[in-house]
């Protein structure tokens, strides 16, 4: 990855295909460019929810993870090479525990909904369970390091809990609680609709 842009209209893909780290060429629809494209989608996303008013800690967090989806596109565009390492996948889980410990405990599903970059935090929980089935595709076909994988797994439980903490946040006024699916069962419970 020592080549850096310095043009972007290369005209290099209108046949169909995209340059890879190592300098080779693919086509792009095969597995590994789907792969890559879904991770940069995902980072992208990222980019939306970081445009939000958010807690100091959730945006310092989700900066990092923006530089860690860059070196996991960065591994997935190079055959065979390392950067996302088993250290960014514990930081997740350390992050987990720590935002899900102050949660109450759900006892129904929740929708993807909410204040706004609670709803962009779930968009971007969709996208990384995409990123994530890309990249279980790929290593069907051809050999893929566990970090990737593990580190979209986790990401995609991260968006969720993070969604739940920015419901509570009330940063715009709005905050509050989860929004509930209304269950047969919830509307038994709460015959008002509440």
């Amino acid at each position: 990855m020592a080549n850096r842009l310095t043009q972007i209209a290369t005209r290099t893909g209108d046949d169909g295909t995209t340059g890879l780290g190592d300098g080779t060429r693919t086509r792009k629809d095969t597995l590994r460019v789907h792969a890559m494209g879904d991770v940069d989608e995902l980072n992208s996303s990222l980019g939306v929810l970081l445009a939000e008013p958010l807690p100091d800690d959730v945006r310092a967090l989700l900066v990092v993870i923006q530089h860690e989806l860059f070196n996991l596109g960065g591994e997935l565009s190079i055959p065979g090479f390392e950067l996302l390492k088993a250290e960014a996948v514990a930081r997740l889980d350390e992050a987990l525990a720590h935002y899900n410990a102050a949660l109450p405990r759900l006892a129904e599903f929740i929708l993807p909904a909410g204040t706004r970059s609670a709803a962009l935090a779930h968009v971007s929980r969709t996208i990384a369970r995409r990123a994530e089935r890309a990249v279980v595709a790929l290593a069907a076909a051809e050999a893929v390091n566990e970090a990737p994988r593990q580190y979209l797994n986790r990401l995609s439980d991260l968006l969720f809990v993070l969604a739940r903490v920015l419901n509570r946040a009330n940063l715009d006024g709005l905050g509050g609680d989860d929004v509930y699916w209304k269950s047969e069962r919830l509307a038994r419970q709460w015959p008002d609709g509440t």
